[in-house]
């Protein structure tokens, strides 16, 4: 008998490669998803016949009991959130609900119906924020500079609490920037590989973004899901780092978007616009994954040259109405 596997955030970006990733290896997928008059589940398009959807919400516990009495999981993947930095300093409050206090009501759902179930949440390199020593690893202090990274801090907490309060299986996984070609359009990355296509397509001639020197570890989002499965196969639960242990520029992906669409001289079809830029900014985020390789034997193995190829190359099939 397969195990069963209840996933929270199932029509994102994360949650879509999670969802093929455990159905590969024979687990019974069930998602919540919150009722809306037009669910967007266009990242679940492959696997949407063999994946059971119910209607809660990480704003509603009553929805989130009934959805984990109904899975009867194995193991529970917490990836909902309002996940856009931007969006959390003008909706800091909602960001707090969702993303913070939405992981307690979680664990508290999980706690009360299925306290045996593994539980695996989705953490952020967000929470180390204005950092004065790099690589971050799982001793890097938290100073989060947005409420997105306040509220993970919260939820980061949470589930510590509850692995030592009522000795659960709860691990969080400290992910640092991961894409692909289902990441959302107002992330910055999604929004040069688009912005690319577009240019190479002829159907605009511009880009405008924010801080282009601001430096982040960029990994890809299917090798993530792998390790976000690794931590509920272990021994014992706990905190990992996943990281590629390369810190690259706004500016570098820029640089390697348009080379893969062989356009040159980049910086012409950019501009910056100071409303872009963030009240508070985090600049220097590289993780340590040494952890991870250590225990659970989890590597990145997509490069970030590959990965900045692999988005512009769908974004280019998107703009020609061929993907």
């Amino acid at each position: 008998m397969g195990k069963s596997a209840l996933i929270t955030g199932i029509t994102g970006q994360d949650g879509s490669y999670l969802a093929e990733f455990l159905l590969e290896k024979g687990y019974t997928v069930t998602g919540i998803v919150r009722r809306l008059s037009s669910p967007n589940l266009t990242n679940l398009s492959r696997v949407l016949d063999r994946v059971r959807l119910i209607d809660g919400d990480l704003m509603d516990q009553p929805s989130l009991s009934q959805a984990v009495k109904a899975a009867e999981p194995d193991e529970v993947y917490n990836l909902g959130a309002q996940s856009f930095v931007g969006t959390s300093f003008a909706q800091p409050v909602l960001t707090g609900e969702i993303t913070g206090l939405g992981a307690l009501r979680l664990l508290a759902a999980v706690k009360e119906v299925a306290p045996d179930a593994r539980f695996y949440h989705a953490s952020s390199s967000e929470m180390f924020g204005h950092v004065e020593s790099e690589p971050q690893d799982e001793t890097t202090p938290f100073h989060p500079r947005s409420p997105y990274g306040v509220a993970k801090v919260y939820a980061y907490w949470a589930c510590v609490n509850f692995r030592e309060a009522y000795s659960m299986f709860v691990s969080n996984g400290i992910l640092f920037n991961h894409e692909s070609p289902r990441r959302g359009l107002e992330f910055v990355t999604r929004k040069i590989t688009d912005g690319v296509a577009r240019i190479a397509t002829g159907k605009t001639n511009l880009i405008t973004l924010g801080n282009v020197d601001a430096r982040r570890d960029w990994g890809y989002a299917p090798d993530y899901v792998d390790l976000m499965w690794r931590m509920l196969q272990a021994k014992e639960p706990g905190d990992y780092v996943g990281a590629t242990g390369e810190s690259h520029t706004v500016r570098e992906f820029l640089e390697a978007a348009f080379a893969a669409a062989h356009i040159a001289d980049w910086e012409r079809y950019i501009k910056t616009d100071a409303q872009f830029k963030r009240p508070s900014e985090v600049f220097n985020l590289r993780g340590n994954p040494a952890k991870a390789r250590r225990e659970l034997g989890w590597e990145p193995k997509t490069r970030f040259s590959e990965l900045v190829r692999i988005m512009v190359e769908a974004d280019l099939k998107r703009q020609n109405g061929s993907g």
